[in-house]
């Protein structure tokens, strides 16, 4: 892991391999770890970028501004120190919504796009996240991810286990995971920000659909695990209308990190979608840097 110190702000993020770019942005209370599988594949042919966004993981948690604007500007200062000028950016949830922001403030950073179960793309959200935004919220918390509670659902899930029974997919286990972190108070601090910035008691408000119009030649792929519970497949449908060309990957079985539940095949659908759009130009860019 290295440190970027952003406006006094330590932001923690891992670099490793070499080759193209590729960067991976988590989700909301999500971490670089999060990618772990991915990074691990990745990194034999390509520069892995994964920061652990402000507020998040093993970075500064500083009381301050958590809009998806400022997450894409830390984004986008982070490349620049590491003199990177465009890469492949992968998103996860409320990372997705931040690489769809990266690109429409900083198109020239974003060579192509791969959303997984991304917000942004319609207003539909998990109730628990939409509760999370209301007054009073921040004082019901810290009850929610008590220790002593989350200790005998984690015994009991280990039981179940020992057991030889069903226990939780890697989807849920790293959205349980991911709660029982704001059990800091500055994880929570920084969660409650990053929620009402983007979801309301009706659910998402920022929707990024209406501006893809301006970026017709963007590569793109949308991942969404069948069974996700958080962000609801139907939001596909959103972006297939105004991203016709975009390509669409359905994980049957597969929850809210459907590449973590199926990580061999998110790999898989990652290169097909690297070797299709290889050398495919942004003739958008092209025609801004001409003039025409």
């Amino acid at each position: 892991m290295h440190t970027l110190v952003v406006h006094g702000d330590a932001l923690r993020y891992l670099d490793v391999g070499s080759g193209p770019v590729v960067v991976l942005i988590h989700g909301l209370l999500g971490n670089h770890r999060n990618w772990a599988p991915q990074v691990e594949r990745l990194s034999q042919h390509y520069r892995v970028i994964a920061p652990d966004l402000l507020g998040h993981g093993e970075s500064d948690k500083p009381a301050g501004d958590y809009s998806i604007s400022a997450h894409a500007a830390t984004v986008r200062d982070l490349l620049r120190s590491l003199d990177i000028e465009s890469a492949t950016f992968v998103g996860h949830s409320l990372g997705g919504g931040i690489a769809m922001q990266t690109l429409y403030l900083f198109p020239e950073l974003v060579e192509r796009m791969v959303l997984v179960a991304s917000g942004g793309l319609g207003p539909e959200v998990s109730p628990l996240l939409r509760a999370a935004t209301l007054p009073g919220s921040e004082l019901v918390l810290p009850f929610m991810v008590n220790r002593a509670l989350r200790g005998i659902t984690d015994r009991a899930l280990s039981g179940l286990d020992k057991l030889g029974l069903p226990v939780m997919s890697p989807s849920a286990a790293e959205a349980w995971d991911a709660f029982g972190s704001i059990e800091d108070r500055g994880t929570r601090r920084a969660f409650l920000a990053t929620a009402r910035s983007v979801i309301g008691f009706h659910g998402q408000t920022v929707c990024a659909t209406p501006h893809f119009a301006s970026f017709p030649t963007i590569d793109a792929m949308l991942v969404w695990g069948e069974r996700d519970t958080i962000i609801p497949l139907s939001h596909t449908d959103n972006a297939r209308a105004e991203l016709p060309t975009g390509r669409v990957e359905i994980f049957p079985r597969a929850g809210h990190f459907p590449h973590l539940d199926y990580p061999d095949r998110f790999h898989r659908v990652f290169e097909e979608f690297m070797a299709e759009t290889a050398g495919s130009p942004r003739p958008d860019l092209v025609a801004a840097d001409t003039g025409a």
